[in-house]
C-alpha cells in the first residue's frame, strides 16, 4: 500500500516530502510513516477534482454503479486484510474490524444500485400552460473530512454516493487512522474509478490545509463527521462559498429502561450500544436512564457482562485520559463504581469496561459524550421524567428505548428528541437507513433514499408546449 497523498490518479509524495508517523494504539509503536500535506498539496487535489468533475458527472449512471459494484466485491474479498490493518491503526478488536469492513462494504453496494434511480418528474402546470420539468444534477465538487473512529465505513458513507451521483472528491482521513482509507483508495483505483474523480489529502494541519479548499469558490459541498465543536467552525467557513453542507457530529445518548422492560433484551442492547467499537462512537449509549423498579438488578447484571468484556485500547493516550478524568468526576460527585474505573498498568491506551451508579446529573458524564467503554446508570420515577432526561442535552444525534408496550414505543419515538431510534435495540445503523441527527449533532443524512440526495441538486425547467 502506497504512503502518499493520491492526486489526480497519481501517488505522490507531500511538498518537501513532509510526513508523520502512525501509532499503534495497543503498543505506543510507530505502525507506518505517511505523507503530511501541504497548503499547495490540499490545492492541487482541489484542482484535479474540479478538472475532472464535468466528465464524470457525464458518465453513465450505470457505469458509475459498476465501479461501485466492482469496489464492494473488492473489499469484501480482502476483508482479513483490511481488518488487520484496521485494527493495527485504530484498536478495536478484528471481528469488529471484519464487522465494519461488512457494514462500510455495503454502502458501496447500496448506492451501486442508487445509481441508475436517481429521477427528475414531468407535469402540466394547473393553468395548462407550460410543462413543469425537474432535473436532478450533480452538486459538483466535494470536500470530505471523515474522523478515526470507523476509519473505513465514514469513508465509503460519503464517496458511495458521491460516486453514485457523479460528484468528484477531495477526501481528508484521520491523521490517526489514515492507512485504512489509502487501502480503500487503491481497492477503488482498481475498481476502474477514473483519474481525479476521488483525490486523497493526509495531513497533521487540518485546519491549515482545509480552509483554502472549503473557501475557494470552485467547492460546492463540504461534509464531515466529527466533534460539534469542530463542526460549528467548518460550517462558519463554509458559509463565505453558500455551500451545500452535511454535518455528522457530537452525540450523547440516552439509553432508557423502561419498568416494562424484558431484562435480557435491555442488558444485551445495553452491551451493543455501550461496546460497539469500545464505546469509540457517536452512537454509543451515553447515559443509561433506567426505571427505579429495575435500576438495582439492570446494573448488577449489566456490570457482569461488561466485567467480562473482551476489548482493545482507545486510539490514543489523549482520549484514554479523557475517559479517566471524566470517571474521577463522576466519583468525586458521589459515584459508585460496579466494575472498572482505574487505568489498567502496561503498554497501550487499555481502559477497562467500566459501569457506574448512583451517579448525580451535576457529574460532567451527565453532559459529555464519553467516548470509551463507561456506562453511568441514572434513574427515574414517571415516563415523562425519563423522556425529559433523555432530551436534556444539546446533542440529538440517537436513542435507545426498551419497553414491551406496544403504546409506549409509539410515544418514545415520537419525544426522544433525535434524529434515530432503536427501539429494543442497540444498533440502529444500516446503510439502507438515513444516518443523522438534531440539534448539536448535525444536519444532513448518509445512507437509504435519502443519502444520495446530499450530492444532487435540483432543476426546474418550464417548457412551452
Amino acid at each position: 500500500m502506497a504512503n502518499q497523498l493520491f492526486i489526480a490518479g497519481q501517488w505522490r509524495d507531500a511538498e518537501g516530502g513532509a510526513t508523520f508517523d502512525v501509532e499503534n494504539p495497543a503498543t505506543g509503536e510507530t505502525l507506518a510513516t505517511v505523507a503530511d500535506a501541504s497548503v499547495a498539496d490540499g490545492a492541487a487535489a482541489l484542482d484535479a477534482a474540479v478538472d475532472a468533475q464535468a466528465a464524470w458527472a457525464r458518465t453513465a449512471p450505470r457505469d458509475r454503479g459498476e465501479i461501485l459494484r466492482r469496489a464492494y466485491e473488492l473489499i469484501t474479498e480482502r476483508t482479513d486484510e483490511l481488518a488487520e490493518q484496521m485494527t493495527a491503526e485504530m484498536g478495536k478488536p478484528v471481528s469488529e474490524s471484519k464487522a465494519e469492513i461488512a457494514y462500510g462494504a455495503e454502502f458501496f453496494r447500496w448506492f451501486a444500485e442508487e445509481a441508475v434511480r436517481i429521477t427528475g418528474r414531468y407535469a402540466i402546470a394547473p393553468n395548462g400552460a407550460t410543462r413543469l420539468v425537474t432535473l436532478k444534477q450533480p452538486v459538483g465538487p466535494c470536500l470530505m473530512i471523515t474522523p478515526w473512529n470507523f476509519p473505513l465505513a465514514m469513508g465509503t458513507r460519503k464517496i458511495g454516493p458521491a460516486i453514485a451521483a457523479g460528484c468528484t472528491m477531495v477526501v481528508k482521513p484521520a491523521a490517526l487512522t489514515p492507512l485504512s482509507m489509502l487501502s480503500l483508495t487503491e481497492i477503488l483505483q482498481e475498481a476502474g474509478l477514473p483519474d481525479g474523480v476521488l483525490n486523497v489529502v493526509t495531513t497533521t494541519h487540518t485546519g491549515e490545509v482545509m480552509e483554502p479548499i472549503i473557501r475557494d469558490p470552485r467547492l460546492r459541498k463540504l461534509t464531515f463527521t466529527g466533534s460539534t465543536e469542530v463542526g460549528r467552525t467548518l460550517i462558519e467557513q463554509s458559509a463565505e462559498g453558500v455551500l451545500r453542507v452535511s454535518m455528522e457530529l457530537g452525540g450523547n445518548a440516552p439509553f432508557v429502561v423502561f419498568d416494562d422492560a424484558d431484562l435480557d433484551k435491555a442488558v444485551d442492547g445495553a452491551m451493543l450500544a455501550k461496546m460497539r467499537n469500545i464505546g469509540e462512537a457517536c452512537t454509543a449509549a451515553n447515559r443509561f436512564i433506567v426505571h427505579e423498579s429495575l435500576a438495582e438488578e439492570f446494573s448488577t447484571r449489566f456490570a457482569e457482562r461488561m466485567a467480562r468484556a473482551e476489548v482493545g485500547p482507545l486510539v490514543e493516550a489523549k482520549q484514554r485520559d479523557k475517559v479517566a478524568e471524566l470517571v474521577e468526576d463522576a466519583k468525586q460527585h458521589g459515584a459508585t463504581v460496579l466494575t472498572g474505573g482505574e487505568v489498567p498498568d502496561g503498554p497501550g491506551y487499555f481502559y477497562p469496561p467500566t459501569v457506574l451508579t448512583n451517579v448525580p446529573r451535576e457529574a460532567r458524564v451527565w453532559r459529555e459524550e464519553i467516548f470509551g467503554p463507561v456506562a453511568p446508570i441514572f434513574t427515574f420515577r414517571t415516563e415523562d421524567e425519563a423522556f425529559e432526561m433523555a432530551n436534556d442535552t444539546e446533542y440529538g444525534l440517537v436513542s435507545y428505548a426498551f419497553t414491551e408496550s406496544y403504546a409506549r414505543a409509539i410515544r418514545a419515538y415520537e419525544r426522544l428528541e433525535t434524529g434515530m431510534v432503536g427501539i429494543n435495540q442497540g444498533v440502529v445503523s444500516n446503510p439502507a437507513a438515513p444516518f443523522g441527527g438534531l440539534k448539536a449533532s448535525g444536519f444532513g443524512r448518509e445512507g437509504g433514499d435519502e443519502g444520495i440526495e446530499e450530492y444532487l441538486e435540483t432543476k426546474y425547467v418550464g417548457l412551452a408546449p
